[in-house]
């Protein structure tokens, strides 16, 4: 394209491209430790009933407290949410002791009366000093806010994707990058000094938009300054910077026990991404677009002199921009919004198709990823198990997409996802090992489509638009993630039904990425007629035009 073009010529894979794809990628590294923060601040701790008040005085050791005043499960624990009315005497003599095993225990529990933690609860903290669930006591009755904490969180992230796609395509990407990085600073700040639940969600609210701005501003500013042969490549590198993210999430997590210190450790270094994002150069693409061909023309020269080309440089003026790149300022003319992604069938059929794509992997994803716990290992360990399989996975998906096509592994990534997740129902629930096997392969194909749809929504959607769509397919993203943890919900009533959700939505997305045209080798699309031209010629050979007159 025009622009490709104007970008060879002041250097288009030069220093200025790797130092400023280097300084973008720095935030990302921890977007990854406040999108997966809840399975470490929220996790929850086991614990039990206190004794009644008037035990406090008895000289009883603290075994014996539990025995006569909480009962066990059938697995021999006591019971995390009931204990006696009154203290169970006899339970501390010998025949009382031998009569609270598997038969005692259960004939006891027949007869005596049971109630709710009235005096509060009990928390084993061994492996870590401190969590909002110990806190605030979010448990038993209260133990689904710990899902509302990270529904609230993803909601910010959803109000986001709508907030900010929207203001960079009007107001650039460099000024919300910006106010991203200070928002998400301040409200992690803010979040880690919470003294109420309440007060906590709010700041995390903040920070979950700020991600969202993040994400959209940080991805544009990249795609739009480098050229079209090495964006597979440079999406890839950005997707290992949130792997990376996850692994260092998992060592910070593993030395800073206490929830507060670690929300703040993760959410200080954007005061230090804030001020490096002073020096981002605003995209010249989006300039063009937006008829401010002075500034764009200023920062391409600037571009040119940091990679060593001030004569080719200077030789771009009004003129010459104007010449190349006719056909998009005067499409640029008006103004855009959301709506022009379902305007024409082409541009309809994909976003459709993207929102399916975006919302089944990130709801799966999310699925997976956010309950460690119920996978019976020590959670530092699954963090980094579910962290590192994102680099094989992200290089086979590279490999894919470089050499087969964006579509085909998109396609791939999705249904094999999905088989993966409904398989894993086949297995029995005893079989710890297998089952978390199974997870993290489903959890590694997930990841890679995620880096797929990344990159490839962004070469779908044409630069007028591309804030708008990947904003909507971000919104798409977070209501997935915020659907997921409903979805846990109904295991206790099915348990095999979220299993049976999470491994469906993928195959049928996976499904619907068919009709999406490839985009391999193609030149990044400016406006919606180069979408249209761009995609003609293959619509005229697929299956493509009856999904156009079913939408």
């Amino acid at each position: 394209m025009a622009f490709g073009d104007l970008l060879e010529q002041v250097g288009s894979t030069g220093r200025f491209q790797i130092l400023h794809v280097t300084l973008l990628c720095m935030p990302v590294l921890l977007m990854a430790s406040h999108n997966l923060l809840q399975n470490f601040v929220a996790a929850v701790p086991p614990h039990y009933c206190n004794a009644h008040t008037n035990l406090s005085q008895s000289q009883l050791s603290p075994e014996e407290t539990l025995l006569i005043t909480v009962p066990q499960d059938q697995k021999g624990k006591p019971q995390k949410c009931q204990r006696y009315v009154t203290p169970q005497w006899h339970l501390l003599t010998k025949n009382g002791s031998d009569g609270s095993g598997e038969d005692g225990d259960t004939k006891e529990g027949l007869d005596v009366d049971l109630q709710g933690c009235r005096d509060g609860w009990t928390y084993n903290m061994t492996d870590m000093s401190s969590t909002i669930i110990s806190d605030w006591h979010l448990v038993c009755d209260l133990r689904s806010l710990k899902q509302m904490g990270q529904t609230v969180y993803m909601g910010g992230v959803l109000v986001g994707a709508v907030v900010f796609g929207g203001l960079s395509d009007r107001y650039g990407r460099r000024i919300l990058l910006l106010i991203s990085n200070l928002l998400m600073a301040v409200s992690g700040t803010c979040a880690a000094f919470s003294n109420s639940f309440t007060l906590y969600c709010v700041f995390r609210f903040g920070c979950g938009m700020a991600l969202s701005g993040l994400g959209l501003n940080t991805f544009s500013l990249i795609v739009e300054w480098i050229p079209t042969r090495v964006r597979t490549v440079v999406g890839t590198i950005t997707g290992y910077s949130y792997t990376v993210g996850q692994l260092i999430l998992a060592v910070i997590a593993y030395f800073i026990r206490d929830w507060r210190w670690l929300t703040l450790a993760v959410s200080l270094p954007f005061y230090v991404f804030f001020l490096i994002s002073w020096w981002f150069h605003e995209s010249s693409r989006w300039l063009v677009m937006s008829n401010k061909p002075e500034q764009a023309i200023k920062n391409l020269k600037r571009v040119a002199n940091f990679n060593g080309r001030r004569e080719e440089g200077e030789k771009i003026d009004i003129k010459m921009l104007r010449e190349s790149m006719t056909k998009e300022m005067s499409c640029s003319q008006g103004s855009y919004s959301v709506l022009d992604l379902f305007r024409t069938p082409t541009m309809r059929t994909i976003t459709v198709c993207l929102s399916a794509v975006w919302f089944s992997t990130s709801f799966a994803y999310y699925g997976l990823a956010m309950d460690l716990q119920k996978f019976g290992v020590d959670i530092y360990l699954i963090q980094v198990i579910f962290g590192a399989v994102d680099i094989p996975a992200k290089v086979v998906i590279t490999v894919s997409m470089s050499f087969i096509g964006r579509r085909p592994s998109q396609c791939g990534a999705l249904i094999l996802a999905g088989v993966t997740i409904l398989i894993n129902l086949l297995v029995p629930y005893d079989k710890t090992t297998t089952r978390t096997c199974l997870a993290v392969l489903g959890k590694g194909c997930l990841a890679a489509s995620f880096s797929c749809c990344y990159l490839y929504s962004g070469e779908l959607y044409p630069t007028i638009v591309r804030q708008n769509g990947m904003g909507w397919v971000s919104m798409m993203a977070r209501v997935g993630a915020m659907v997921a943890p409903m979805v846990l919900l109904t295991g206790e009533y099915i348990p095999w039904l979220p299993g049976l959700i999470y491994g469906g939505a993928p195959i049928l997305s996976g499904v619907a990425a068919i009709f999406l045209p490839e985009t391999l080798g193609s030149p990044l699309p400016d406006t919606i007629e180069d979408v249209v031209d761009s995609t003609q010629e293959e619509n005229e050979k697929q299956i493509y035009p009856y999904l156009h007159f079913l939408l």
